[in-house]
């Protein structure tokens, strides 16, 4: 394998290690940041999420994946502003000097 393509690779994994581990041990930390919390504290917590959320049905995840204004709205808008781009970048390319 060629040297510079190895490097960059083992580069890629640390940098992609280095900002998912700490992320997925943080769910696991207690209130301080420091000390785990047990199994009784995390269902205890789980409970009274679930009441919270039973209390007020609005708040849920806060992403209406399903919603027209939600995700498919955001991709539509997201594909039209780049659809766009592409298209008045291919336009310009066909009206060049080299036609």
């Amino acid at each position: 394998m060629n040297k510079p393509i190895l490097l960059g690779t083992i580069t890629l994994v640390l940098f992609v290690a280095a900002t998912t581990l700490p992320m997925a041990a943080a769910q696991y930390a207690g209130a301080g940041g420091g000390g785990a919390t047990t199994l009784e504290e995390q269902l205890e917590l789980a409970k009274r999420k679930v009441a919270a959320a039973e209390r007020n049905p609005a708040s849920g995840s806060g992403t209406p994946y399903l919603d027209a204004s939600g995700v498919v709205g955001a991709s539509a808008i997201a594909g039209a502003v780049f659809g766009g781009i592409a298209i008045a970048f291919v336009v310009k390319g066909r009206s060049g000097r080299f036609k």
